[in-house]
C-alpha cells in the first residue's frame, strides 16, 4: 500500500525586499484618516512609487480608496481606485502601484485586500500607520504577504516584516517631530523651526569634533569611508570670512523676519475682514 505525505510549509520571497517612504505619504494618510466618513474604523488606500535598481519599493505617493469591511467580507470601490489611478499617472507617468496602505494594525481583512493588490503588482507592500497612537507615538510599519500552503492548497497569508527608511529633508523632519507625539501645544514658527535645525546641526558638529579627535588620539580606529564623507562635506561649504558669514546669516535672519511681519499683518487684515463681513450680514 503506498502512502503520500503532505509537508506545511511556508512559500518563502524571491528576494529580501525593503522599502524606504517619504513623508508626504505620511501625512497624506493621516489626512485621509481625519477625514474619513463617521462609520469608518480605519482608512485604505493605493500606494504609488517606483521599485529601484537595488530593488528597493520608493514609496512616493497614496490616495485612499473608499470601502466597507465586516468580520468577513471586504467590499472596495474599484473603479473609483482605477480612476484616481488614471489621474495621477496623467501628473507622474512614472509612478506606479507599489501596494497599499491601512491605518491601525493588521486586521482579519487585510489578507482578502492584500489579495486584490496581488493583481495589481507583484509582491504589493502592505504599509501601516498606527494613526491612534497606542504607544504614545506615531509607528509606521512595512510587510509583505508570505503563503502558507499545505501540498498544493495555499491556506492562508502570513504578513511578514520588512526594513522601513524613513526618507525626508530637514523641514520635513520637523514637522514630523511636531506630529509624533500625542499631545502637541503648538506647531513651531520659521524662527522655532530655525533655532531648532541649528541646535541639530551643533550636535553633528560636536560629534563630527569627538570623532576627529578621537582617531587623532588613537582611541578609535580610523574609517576611510567616514573620512571621505568628512572630506567632501568640508569641501562643500563655500570659503567666507566669518565677517561675510554673519553678514550673510544677518540677512538671511531679517528677510525671516520680515517674513512672519507680513504674515502677522495678513492674519489681522483677514481677521478684520472677517468681523466687518459678518457685522455687515448681521445688520
Amino acid at each position: 500500500m503506498g502512502s503520500s505525505e503532505q509537508t506545511l510549509q511556508f512559500v518563502p520571497l524571491p528576494t529580501s525586499v525593503t522599502a524606504r517612504v517619504h513623508p508626504l505619504v505620511i501625512f497624506n494618510i493621516c489626512d485621509c484618516y481625519v477625514r474619513r466618513p463617521d462609520q469608518a474604523e480605519r482608512v485604505i488606500g493605493t500606494l504609488l512609487g517606483s521599485v529601484l535598481p537595488d530593488g528597493t519599493v520608493d514609496i512616493r505617493n497614496s490616495y485612499a480608496v473608499p470601502h466597507n469591511e465586516s468580520s468577513d467580507q471586504v467590499a472596495l470601490d474599484i473603479d473609483y481606485h482605477h480612476n484616481m489611478l488614471s489621474s495621477h499617472q496623467k501628473v507622474n507617468p512614472k509612478e506606479v502601484i507599489v501596494g497599499w496602505f491601512s491605518t491601525g494594525g493588521i486586521t482579519s481583512g487585510s489578507a482578502l485586500i492584500h489579495e486584490f493588490y496581488a493583481r495589481e503588482v507583484t509582491n504589493p507592500i502592505h504599509l501601516t500607520v498606527d494613526t491612534e497612537f497606542r504607544r504614545g507615538n506615531a509607528s509606521i510599519k512595512a510587510f509583505v504577504s508570505t503563503n502558507l500552503s499545505l501540498g498544493e492548497i495555499q491556506l492562508a497569508a502570513q504578513f511578514q516584516e520588512i526594513p522601513l527608511d524613513l526618507r525626508m529633508v530637514e523641514a520635513e523632519r520637523i514637522g514630523f517631530d511636531v506630529l509624533k507625539p500625542t499631545n502637541v501645544d503648538k506647531l513651531p514658527n520659521d524662527l522655532e523651526g530655525m533655532e531648532s535645525s541649528m541646535e541639530r546641526l551643533l550636535t553633528l558638529i560636536d560629534d563630527m569634533y569627538k570623532y576627529v579627535d578621537d582617531v587623532v588620539e588613537g582611541r578609535k580606529e580610523p574609517d576611510n569611508k567616514v573620512g571621505r564623507l568628512l572630506s567632501d562635506t568640508v569641501a562643500s561649504l563655500p570659503k567666507l570670512s566669518p565677517n561675510a558669514f554673519d553678514r550673510l546669516v544677518n540677512d538671511s535672519l531679517q528677510d525671516q523676519l520680515l517674513l512672519v511681519y507680513l504674515s502677522s499683518i495678513t492674519r489681522t487684515q483677514l481677521s478684520v475682514a472677517e468681523k466687518l463681513n459678518t457685522a455687515a450680514q448681521i445688520l
